[in-house]
């Protein structure tokens, strides 16, 4: 198989019967749209039956990857997995519950031919249609307490439905829980990130993984650890370079 534009990785833990449905709606923009991807899911330690279905995907198309954990590992590990495994020029991370739309993939490739090296979909305009009222207000206060301690602007620092260029990839280093906080770990490197507006489904078949202890509380620790990187940052700039091999080298060619 030829390289894909785009690799999208998906993180699964039981969503069977999610999964087929994932894989159609992603067909259905990516081939009308002309862009070649590819779809890697990745099964972190199921118990339902994911895997048979990962399995029944992989066989019905080739642009369809799996891999699987021996035990549960957790989102961080499974998208890590899957971002490594990429073969594409653009790598993207979504949700397999199919609260994130895949009618947004094209809005994402657009944004990063603009010359953007990363591209993270915002919920702001649409949280009422897949949220009840606890999930909405505990997101927005896990979101303004992850911008006040890591000092960014992130809308919806919350949601992975994200883009990036391949060089990103490259350059990331995760850390368990760390994925949310994947826009502010590229911004440390260098990278340009910027937010576009997608929409936001309500969950159709399974039990969400998330909840108020997720959002709010558990991730304080790695918000923690994220400020802590930020004030240890080296952040020097060399004004004058002085090489006298270099011009040797250059006299001698």
């Amino acid at each position: 198989m030829p390289q894909p534009l785009l690799s999208i990785c998906v993180p699964v833990y039981n969503e069977r019967d999610n999964l087929p449905l994932l894989y159609d709606a992603i067909v259905k923009v990516v081939d009308p749209a002309g862009i070649s991807a590819e779809l890697i899911l990745v099964d972190d330690g199921s118990g339902d039956g994911s895997w048979a279905a990962i399995q029944a995907l992989v066989a019905k198309d080739p642009r369809v990857r799996g891999l699987r954990f021996r035990k549960n590992c957790g989102e961080t590990a499974a998208s890590d997995a899957g971002l490594r495994a990429a073969r594409g020029q653009y790598v993207m991370t979504m949700d397999a519950d199919l609260q994130n739309d895949p009618k947004d993939i094209p809005q994402f490739m657009e944004a990063l031919a603009e010359g953007h090296d990363c591209v993270c979909g915002t919920r702001v305009t649409s949280r009422g249609q897949g949220d009840n009222f606890l999930r909405i207000a505990s997101s927005r206060i896990a979101n303004w307490v992850r911008n006040k301690l890591s000092d960014e602007h992130i809308s919806d620092a919350g949601c992975t439905y994200r883009a990036f260029r391949r060089q990103c990839v490259d350059k990331l280093k995760l850390y368990r829980g760390l994925h949310r906080f994947i826009p502010t770990l590229l911004k440390m490197e260098g990278f340009t990130v910027v937010e576009i507006p997608v929409s936001h489904n309500p969950r159709l078949h399974g039990q969400s993984k998330y909840g108020v202890w997720n959002r709010l509380f558990k991730s304080f620790r790695d918000l923690l650890a994220i400020r802590w990187m930020k004030s240890r940052l080296l952040g020097y700039e060399v004004a004058e370079e002085l090489d006298r091999t270099r011009e040797l080298t250059t006299v001698q060619s």
